[in-house]
């Protein structure tokens, strides 16, 4: 079925039939088969347009606030008293002093002057007319949008029966809806050329005066507390990270100890250690690359492109796991990684740093189209946040790489090797069952990541935010060395659990996968197509954008139903370690202010993308995370 661009209720600017003038009018409906559109004009007169025929609000500039719109009636009328004024000021301004002309020459000038007078008021009644003040009222029964959009009806309701009603009216803008413009075909061609020239005009200082109101925007809407605030973090989180795994290396990981001794330099750094790490990255960089998984393309860019990603995190994970097996089949000692995890950590982290300078300078040369919609101009602002939306060398994506690849999967061996680390220092036979739970749990949560890797090229990561150090500090090291933070407490702190408590923990983490999953899977399937059949029964609520928001199923119980599932499953990975410390809390606690705040910049996003469509979302669904709390 042909997509519509204009939606019900939705103010925008009709041509008037017969003419190439432009009005203000209400979109009442939409006829799928003959793709006409049922508009309303402010006298309440009802047309029927194509959509060739109607143009939305944004494509006319404002003009002064002294000028009105008219009527056509009255522009053709006020055109010929003008025209006759003119030939009145011509006839005067004649010298008498000066030789009298042939009656031919005479009337050849009169014509000529009297055509270039015709071309100069046809070329002010169409800017008159595209440079109408846009003040918008209220028409029918929509709900005016803080910037000229329309709140439009919900899928499932019934249409008000507002035909009746009449636009409140001025002097200045009634005018007569039967008659029709008779301009010749001469003119009606001039002034065809006219109104396309003057239209161009207008959208690229449309266009402009986007610009300049992204770019006051961005400097102005700065997140995370500003440059101060990501200065602040960029200094603190890795600091943290160092004394969190050092303080779970104590005996007792108390915060009386706290801080905790620090080690000598040559326990944090090695080359070969870092050695060990870019091999690590490059062979996931090589996985990559393989020919293999299927290609797609991501969201529409602001040019219109559409990157290409190919889809084989999944069989990365796979040749990963081979290679894993074939080093225990051969004898490596994968207990390597467990005796210099925190030198890992400090590669991890010089490498983070060294690829998101690279990072910075090369988006210093891209063209502005390419820059990040978070990106503000400061220079430390945008290190930290990403200069450039979709870094690539090559086909080579380097923040899609990234998201998914070395982090994630290096999560899901670190976690395998602190298994293997558990029952060499504790001389067990086999691993405990709290580290069973965690290993098994967050490798399901790790391997439908990537099953699902579509998915990601949806999220704030991939369309809104560059990739600058908050994503290459985030996957390239809070995610393998925090996210596996569990599994390393369980190593020095061994919790017994017995299998009614597992059980219990068991179905704590299935209630929040099936949340998580179910919740993911019908946003996923309506993004693709929203008229399934199977998604029927959903009731939406139309936008402007040419988007429907969910206020049903899942997206009815909370806002973020996939959030509300992710906290649960967060708990459920530290359950098995037991209540004797809250160190291992501390990624639920993490995980919850990381949500709430990201919950937070979603409802930023989709309030000024949606306007009173998301307001009316908010009513319907007022709790955001968890229903009846938050």
């Amino acid at each position: 079925m042909p997509s519509r661009k204009f939606a019900d209720g939705e103010v925008v600017r009709g041509r008037w039939p017969g003419s190439s003038l432009y009005f203000e009018v209400e979109v009442l409906s939409h006829d799928s088969k003959s793709q006409l559109y049922t508009v309303k004009y402010k006298d309440g007169t009802e047309l029927e347009l194509k959509e060739s025929d109607i143009k939305p609000l944004t494509s006319f500039k404002q003009r002064k606030s002294g000028s009105t719109s008219s009527s056509p009636s009255r522009r053709r009328g006020s055109r010929g008293s003008r025209g006759s004024r003119g030939s009145r000021s011509r006839s005067r301004s004649r010298s008498p002093g000066r030789p009298r002309k042939s009656s031919s020459q005479s009337s050849r000038r009169s014509a000529s002057a009297s055509h270039n007078v015709d071309i100069k008021e046809m070329r002010k009644e169409v800017l008159e007319v595209k440079l109408t003040p846009l003040v918008l009222k209220p028409f029918g029964n929509s709900i005016t949008r803080y910037n000229g959009e329309p709140e439009h009806r919900e899928r499932n309701a019934i249409p008000h029966k507002n035909t009746q009603e009449q636009f409140p009216l001025s002097q200045e803008s009634s005018y007569i809806s039967t008659q029709y413009s008779l301009r010749p075909r001469r003119e009606e061609i001039k002034l065809k050329e006219i109104d396309s020239e003057e239209e161009n005009i207008v959208l690229k200082g449309t266009t402009l005066s986007r610009t300049l109101e992204v770019t006051a925007t961005q400097t102005k809407d700065l997140e995370f507390g500003g440059v101060p605030g990501v200065f602040l973090i960029m200094l603190g989180l890795p600091a943290f990270l160092f004394l969190l795994l050092l303080l779970c290396r104590q005996r007792e990981p108390s915060l009386l100890n706290f801080p905790p001794p620090l080690p000598a330099l040559y326990d944090l750094w090695e080359t070969r250690v870092f050695g060990v790490y870019l091999l690590w990255f490059f062979v996931q960089a090589l996985f990559y690359l393989l020919p293999i998984g299927k290609v797609v393309e991501g969201t529409p860019l602001t040019d219109g492109r559409r990157l290409k990603y190919r889809l084989n995190g999944f069989y990365a994970f796979l040749l990963t796991s081979a290679a894993v097996g074939a080093c225990l089949f051969w004898g490596v000692e994968l207990y390597y990684v467990y005796r210099h995890f925190l030198q890992l950590a400090l590669a991890a982290l010089v490498f983070s740093v060294g690829l998101s300078v690279y990072l910075y300078v090369r988006a210093l040369r891209v063209p502005r189209a390419e820059l990040a919609p978070a990106s503000s101009g400061n220079a430390i602002y945008d290190f930290y946040i990403g200069r450039e939306l979709n870094p690539r060398i090559g086909t080579f994506d380097l923040k899609y790489f990234c998201e998914l690849r070395p982090g994630l999967i290096g999560w899901v061996v670190i976690n395998l090797v602190m298994l293997l680390a558990e029952m060499k220092l504790q001389n067990r036979a086999t691993p405990s069952l709290a580290m069973v739970l965690v290993n098994s749990f967050q490798l399901l949560y790790v391997v439908d990541a990537l099953w699902n890797e579509e998915a990601v090229l949806t999220t704030m990561d991939i369309i809104h935010d560059g990739f600058g150090f908050m994503l290459a500090f985030g996957d390239l090291v809070w995610v393998p060395f925090i996210y596996s933070f569990q599994a390393f407490y369980l190593v020095h702190h061994p919790n017994e659990v017995s299998w009614l408590a597992a059980s219990l923990i068991v179905a704590v983490k299935l209630c929040g996968y099936v949340i998580f999953r179910c919740a993911n899977a019908q946003k996923n399937a309506f993004r693709k197509n929203p008229t399934d059949p199977r998604l029927a029964h959903l009731k939406t609520i139309h936008t402007s954008t040419g988007k429907s928001l969910l206020v049903s199923g899942w997206w009815g119980l909370v806002r973020h139903p996939n959030y509300l599932g992710d906290l649960i499953m967060a708990l459920a990975w530290s359950l098995p370690c037991g209540f004797n410390h809250i160190l291992p809390y501390f990624y639920v606690i993490y995980f919850t202010a990381l949500l709430v705040h990201r919950e937070a910049r979603d409802e930023r996003q989709c309030r000024r993308k949606y306007g009173a469509a998301w307001a009316e979302y908010c009513r319907r669904v007022p709790y955001r995370i968890v229903p009846g709390v938050y």
